[in-house]
């Protein structure tokens, strides 16, 4: 196996993972809108586009790389 190869596969399963995480999120926003407290994804995200907006245009431009990345 040469490690171009390991390495797709490595990228394909982080891929693979993260898509996973996406698809549960707006499950996890829908259970806390059901059940208020449940999952407590509404604070949690606040607070992950806090840590970005609290410096600056720093953070704007940051914040810009995760979504290309995760796009």
């Amino acid at each position: 196996m040469n490690i171009n190869a390991a390495l797709a596969g490595l990228g394909s399963i982080a891929k693979g993972v993260v898509g996973l995480g996406l698809a549960l999120i707006p499950a996890a926003l829908v259970a806390d809108i059901f059940f208020p407290g449940t999952t407590n994804i509404v604070s949690n995200l606040g607070g992950f586009v806090e840590l970005f907006t609290d410096n600056g245009v720093t953070g704007l431009i940051v914040l810009l790389l995760v979504l290309a990345i995760v796009d």
